[in-house]
């Protein structure tokens, strides 16, 4: 999070080095660049410790491996036996959500997943996805989960009920993580920039407003982790549906 003018400037993209080919925009921007930095670290992580195993594990290695631990736990939980064969995306989106969420409550960092366009597209290619896995799987069966188990003539309106309730989840899944870290990272630069003015005035109070600035910035490592968490168990639960059919 930098110390900016505005709360919102923070949130602003920039365009680095711009780029087009036959009229499409290939620009690399802050986004595409926080990006990157989150996927070398994944990578670098899990690849280090992979390399330097040992059978009495590092720290390091040890990091590695509770983190494995906890995202495969997860996803055997909400997804079950069947959804483990998507582990390897899910373990991916996990950790890229969590570091973006992150490295934008570093000093002048950027908050990749603060963009409703950014979420929005990362929430409906994974509702696509999901969709797609549920034919397969399910084939003419995925359709039955639309279809109440009562007759009559509100069976069209219950039809079309959940159908839009089914649709509506890649917009939930992006609107909750935008709005969370739109929401903190803009509460804290106000504290913060509150603090900086106190300090102007009055250094006593100035630092009185640093235990304020820690417990937010406490509760957006929180945050940051929940919402991380939410997003993927939502999508391992959206996994199983398509895998073993609604109401398992």
């Amino acid at each position: 999070m930098g110390l900016f003018n505005s709360p919102l400037e923070q949130f602003k993209v920039i365009v680095v080095v711009p780029f087009s080919i036959l009229g499409f925009d290939f620009s690399i921007s802050n986004v595409t660049i926080y990006l990157l930095l989150a996927v070398l670290f994944i990578y670098n992580l899990f690849v280090a410790a992979v390399r330097d195993a040992r059978v009495l594990s590092d720290p390091f290695q040890r990091l590695a491996e509770i983190l494995y631990s906890f995202s495969n736990g997860l996803v055997k939980q909400q997804s079950g036996i069947k959804g483990l064969k998507f582990f390897p995306i899910l373990f991916v989106l996990f950790y890229l959500i969590l570091f973006l969420n992150l490295i934008g409550l570093t000093p002048y960092g950027f908050t990749g997943t603060s963009q409703a366009s950014y979420t929005f597209t990362l929430g409906f290619s994974m509702f696509i996805g999901v969709v797609l896995i549920g034919l397969s799987v399910q084939k003419a069966k995925f359709v039955n989960q639309f279809i109440p188990a009562t007759t009559g003539p509100i069976v069209p309106l219950l039809v079309v009920i959940e159908i839009f309730s089914y649709c509506i989840r890649p917009v939930s899944l992006s609107i909750r993580l935008f709005a969370n870290m739109l929401a903190g990272h803009t509460l804290l630069h106000i504290i913060a920039g509150f603090a900086v003015s106190l300090f102007k005035v009055d250094t006593i109070l100035g630092f009185l407003m640093l235990l304020p600035i820690v417990a937010v910035c406490v509760l957006e490592f929180g945050i940051a982790f929940l919402q991380a968490y939410v997003f993927v168990v939502l999508l391992a639960i959206y996994l199983k549906e398509s895998c073993y059919g609604a109401g398992h």
